[in-house]
């Protein structure tokens, strides 16, 4: 009853929280986010650049968006876990294999905490990490090229959420359960759920000169419900840590259920220990399914490889290696500042923000001040691992990152507000409003040893009046706040794709010199490519016929071409033989059961066509490339299937007969 009662009282406040900030939100003044000097602030000139990036994931889009800060300008939408017309991912034949799974072909998912590599504790700016939460995956962006180049599937795993980051020289990037389940899998009673169901904690290791990723293990946790994680660093390295909440064990009615103690845990994972166990031969080789999708940046197309084993940890077997960190309250964000000592819970019901020591923790490990267990897993005593805590800092704390000046920063979801505070004394130094309901927030390196510590990036749920009114649904949104004062300043809010659930960012000195410019032709190693239109063809094998096809400013070649039959299968490999930088080609086929290709300077895509009515049908680029882009098109002559029309094509207005 206490916490339905408490449930109600938050409701209220958030009520008129909403009621005071929606009369706010409207009126227009100096405290404006468009007013003289923060206009100024956020202005990029003509021809100048962004700062920074921020990776800002969707949400339920399922894909990862890039945009500039200051300026809020939306660059591109990197397709992750969804498919994408635009960019044909998921679509091609080449990047279909992407989005395999266990469970079959699998187009979209729930994308949520980005992570960008780090080396020593510092952004290094090569790849990106995302997970994918509905359909437990985490995925890798080459930052290069600024596409999806690996996937990986999670076993054992339900509602991948306190994921995907990483530690700081990217050994491993980690992929922690939300949904605790029966392991193995089995049909059993849910109401059975206390002690048979199992949260899997995956560590997945990442090679240093490539990025491949591979499954080294997944430890056997109790059942409760992990949220997020950051790892440890400095002096807490070898460490990782991870937030639980409904430590009942509870399966039904979470809001209240899981919500009776007064305090639930962080796990603190020494996972250089448990990685020595395994190395030795530790561990259970476990059967399971999962699948392990690879993009070749050499041929430009994607593999997919069912994998049938796993190692599995007990944390039995490893003593010493897992404790838990009584955190109050139902915490959500779990985050280490830039020092490594302090871990940060934050407790979404709880009245204070809580700080842990990392070297409090290591003494009480040592004097075994242990506070019983849970499944075998020493719980240290609170007073004992307190660094301190921030008093009365606002309503339902989510998220905490630092500025490397000794500030640390805490969205509040039910008081819609970001705080300011001080590492050490723990003094409220500054709080600003958001509109409205912030999740999470971003400051660029803000979550890594050497933080940027210019802007904040607030992350909102809902918008209600900030912007344009375009039915039932609102887009959600951005806003971006100055913390080079000791004052934080609203300068800027934008609108997001999706769900802006989460953000990474880093300047962009760090990425621009790396952009891959072309794709080199005589490094194309693609099955299909053809690399002069003199090698252009087309080829029937039975019912099937393959062409090889290429585009350049303005035409196709082959451009014309007859022989196809009613029912053939017909594979469109085309090479687009500019080399030169931001010229892509389009095409797009009437009728076909696909999206258009969008193929970059010396890459090869392909699509299959199925005709399924006689006539002549044409093809074009869908990408304005020239003055002439309206000329660049071809047709396909279709006849009926058994015609003896031969197959014949056109080069340079040239007939050819491919018989």
């Amino acid at each position: 009853m206490k916490t339905i009662l408490k449930s109600l009282l938050a409701i209220t406040v958030l009520s008129v929280v909403f009621t005071s900030c929606g009369n706010g939100g409207s009126k227009k003044g100096a405290q404006g986010a468009l007013s003289g000097s923060a206009a100024e602030k956020v202005y990029v000139a003509p021809g100048e650049h962004d700062e920074f990036y921020a990776f800002v994931s969707g949400g339920f889009s399922g894909q990862l968006a890039v945009y500039g800060l200051p300026s809020g300008r939306l660059f591109k939408v990197i397709p992750v876990f969804s498919v994408d017309a635009e960019k044909a991912y998921g679509f091609n034949e080449e990047t279909k294999p992407m989005l395999n799974t266990s469970h079959g072909f699998i187009p979209w998912d729930d994308s949520h905490h980005p992570d960008i590599s780090q080396t020593a504790g510092e952004l290094d700016g090569r790849w990106v990490f995302i997970n994918g939460n509905n359909t437990p995956r985490i995925a890798k962006i080459d930052l290069t090229t600024f596409e999806t180049t690996e996937i990986i599937e999670i076993p054992n795993s339900a509602g991948n959420h306190s994921s995907s980051f990483v530690t700081e020289n990217t050994e491993y990037v980690v992929a922690g359960t939300r949904f605790s389940v029966p392991y193995p899998q089995r049909d059993m009673p849910i109401e059975e759920y206390k002690g048979n169901f199992k949260g899997a904690l995956s560590f997945i290791s990442v090679d240093p000169e490539d990025g491949a990723m591979d499954l080294k293990f997944q430890i056997m946790m109790p059942g409760f419900n992990y949220d997020l994680s950051h790892p440890g660093r400095g002096k807490s390295h070898g460490w990782f840590f991870f937030t639980t909440y409904n430590t009942e064990e509870a399966n039904s009615l979470l809001e209240v259920n899981a919500s009776q103690n007064d305090k639930d845990f962080i796990a603190a994972i020494n996972w250089k220990k448990i990685e020595e166990y395994v190395n030795n031969g530790g561990g259970t080789k476990a059967p399971t399914r999962y699948a392990h999708n690879v993009y070749n940046e050499t041929t430009h197309t994607a593999t997919s490889t069912i994998k049938e084993e796993v190692v599995v940890v007990d944390p039995s077997e490893v003593p010493g290696a897992i404790y838990f960190l009584p955190t109050p309250k139902s915490p959500h964000g779990c985050d280490v500042d830039p020092s490594g000592e302090y871990i940060i819970g934050s407790g979404k019901l709880a009245a204070e923000l809580t700080a842990h020591s990392f070297t409090k923790m290591l003494a009480a490990i040592e004097g075994e001040k242990f506070d019983g267990e849970a499944y075998g897993i020493p719980i240290l005593k609170y007073d004992e691992i307190l660094a301190g805590a921030v008093k009365q800092p606002g309503l339902g704390p989510l998220h905490t990152e630092f500025d490397g000046q000794g500030n640390a920063y805490t969205t509040f979801f039910i008081s819609s507000e970001v705080v300011k505070w001080k590492l050490g004394t723990w003094e409220v130094v500054d709080r600003k409003p958001t509109y409205y309901s912030v999740g999470h927030l971003m400051i660029p390196g803000g979550n890594s040893r050497k933080p940027f510590g210019k802007y904040v990036l607030a992350m909102n749920k809902i918008t209600k009046d900030r912007y344009l009114p375009t039915g039932p649904e609102v887009t959600q949104s951005a806003q971006l706040y100055d913390i080079t004062g000791e004052k934080m300043e609203l300068l800027l809010d934008f609108p997001t794709i999706g769900e802006p659930h989460y953000a990474a960012g880093c300047p962009a000195d760090l990425l621009k010199p790396n952009s891959k410019k072309i794709f080199k032709l005589e490094e194309n190693e693609h099955e299909y490519a053809v690399k002069s239109e003199a090698e252009a063809k087309v080829v029937r094998d039975g019912n099937e016929v393959h062409i090889y096809m290429t585009m350049i400013r303005s035409h196709f070649a082959p451009d014309n071409i007859e022989g196809i039959q009613v029912g053939d299968k017909v594979y469109f490999h085309v090479t687009n033989l500019e080399q030169d930088y931001d010229v892509p080609h389009g095409i797009s086929m009437i009728g076909a059961n696909t999206s258009e290709l969008l193929i970059m300077p010396g890459q090869t895509e392909t699509f299959v066509w199925e005709p399924k009515q006689v006539g002549v049908w044409p093809f074009y680029c869908t990408d304005f490339c020239s003055a002439l882009h309206q000329e660049m098109q071809g047709y396909v002559r279709v006849s009926p299937k058994g015609s003896s029309v031969p197959i014949t094509y056109t080069l340079d207005g040239d007939a050819v007969d491919a018989e």
